[in-house]
């Protein structure tokens, strides 16, 4: 038995290469290859990076979809059925809209895999496939690591991805991640984690935790710290502004080798973080003080902002980039609001008839960075200010000021990290708008669940 894994790219463009930076490794399909029993065997295609053979031999085809990658995976879908081979689908698009993906997959799994994973393989074995396949309790973590041979030969970010916890217990009304895991927040046993860094061999590259929030449960991260500061590895994560409140925990994630956080302040304006429910966001002392502690623990920092709330007004885009230029940020993301399906965002934006698409990630109008709805300000406003943040942002006077800041370029790797990334990041700050969801040279419709393929019939027959 053989059984391919696949992830989707967001779309192509005809004769245009894929956008090959920041390619980081594809831990899901690594996670199921870990998961599949002996005796089967596993290949892997990263669309990003590769074509698709669809024509070689296989058994059955698996596939985590993300909200942007949907029309491309059910592309990749229709292909393969065309070929007459089941395809299987998972991952947050398939536990936001299981309706949706059901029609394009022989089968979806809906939230984690640890246990629904195997229980399907057997079941196809056996002839006996279901529709749906969810876990009647969330998993335990760590029992099984993401089996990272099958990256062999692609050529992804020198990062090294790695899984600490799952989820995250804030509510916030526009994130998936609520959606998904129900706000909770669960730990993998910090033994477990060492080892898993211990098996990247000695001076592994750097360390990046992909968890959707490390320090949601600071007593366990500080424990984290301390057990991995002798292993002297660098490593980058995501966190909530909440860690800088607890100056214990911003010394035990210098001394443990963290180099910086991603972290979304997503809005300057405290109405737009009370809509959104992000009411924890704020500080006591302020944003200032806030980054000053992160500075004073030589804490780089990857802030976040999103833009199309009801209070934002042109000027909000302004202010927050003098904001961000004033307090030297490592980097910053300027991106629209989006709301994916399932969240209360979607629901609510939905009910008051304010999305322009009723399902933007299928529909052929839409392009990557385009705001899907209007709220305070039209949709080709937000679009159109978000890359001009991005490039009053990244201009050379604004890499050269925040070049001063010693945090940003306190050693040698980091000077060459901050240049590097700051000058990649100008070049791209309207590379990715207008790229489309899905491959343009697709033709035909989409084939579901139960349709033959298509019949050819000869002109004149």
């Amino acid at each position: 038995m053989k059984v391919t894994l696949i992830h989707p790219c967001i779309g192509r463009i005809p004769g245009k290469d894929y956008i090959k930076s920041w390619q980081m490794e594809a831990l899901p399909p690594a996670q199921l290859a870990a998961l599949t029993p002996s005796g089967i065997e596993v290949v892997f295609h990263d669309d990003r990076l590769e074509p698709i053979p669809f024509d070689d031999p296989t058994d059955l085809v698996a596939l985590s979809v993300e909200t942007y990658t949907a029309k491309r995976a059910y592309q990749i879908a229709t292909e393969y059925r065309r070929r007459g081979i089941p395809v299987v689908m998972g991952g947050f698009h398939a536990t936001l809209v299981p309706d949706e993906v059901q029609r394009y997959a022989e089968a979806i799994v809906l939230g984690e895999a640890e246990e629904t994973w195997p229980r399907l393989l057997e079941d196809f074995r056996s002839g006996g496939l279901c529709r749906r396949y969810q876990a009647e309790r969330r998993p335990a973590l760590g029992s099984v690591r993401p089996d990272r041979r099958i990256f062999a030969g692609k050529h992804y970010l020198d990062l090294r991805l790695l899984e600490a916890s799952r989820g995250c217990r804030m509510s916030c009304d526009f994130c998936a991640i609520q959606t998904f895991f129900a706000s909770t927040h669960r730990r993998r046993e910090v033994a477990s984690i060492v080892e898993e860094i211990r098996s990247f061999g000695k001076n592994p590259p750097l360390l990046f935790f992909v968890d959707d929030n490390l320090v949601a449960t600071p007593a366990w991260t500080k424990e984290l710290c301390r057990a991995i500061e002798p292993l002297g590895v660098q490593w980058v994560g995501q966190a909530a502004i909440t860690m800088t409140r607890d100056e214990e925990l911003l010394e035990l994630l210098h001394r443990s080798g963290c180099q910086g956080v991603l972290i979304g302040f997503e809005s300057l304006d405290p109405r737009n973080l009370a809509a959104m429910g992000k009411t924890f966001a704020h500080t006591d002392d302020g944003l200032e003080a806030a980054l000053e502690r992160l500075r004073r623990h030589h804490l780089r920092l990857y802030a976040t902002f999103v833009f199309g709330y009801e209070h934002d007004t042109l000027e909000s885009f302004e202010r927050t980039v003098e904001f961000c230029r004033q307090q030297r940020i490592f980097m910053v993301a300027f991106n629209h609001l989006t709301p994916f399906p399932g969240t209360p965002l979607y629901k609510r934006l939905e009910a008051q008839g304010r999305l322009l698409f009723p399902r933007w990630w299928l529909d052929d109008a839409y392009r990557y960075g385009m705001a899907p709805f209007s709220l305070s300000l039209p949709a080709e406003v937000v679009t159109e200010r978000c890359v001009a943040a991005r490039k009053a942002f990244y201009s050379l006077a604004s890499i050269a000021g925040r070049l001063l800041e010693p945090t940003n370029t306190g050693n040698r790797r980091m000077f060459q990290a901050y240049v590097f990334i700051n000058l990649l990041l100008r070049k791209e700050a309207a590379q990715r708008e207008g790229y489309p969801l899905g491959d343009l040279t697709f033709r035909g419709p989409l084939l579901e669940v139960g349709q033959r393929r298509p019949v050819q019939v000869a002109l004149g027959a």
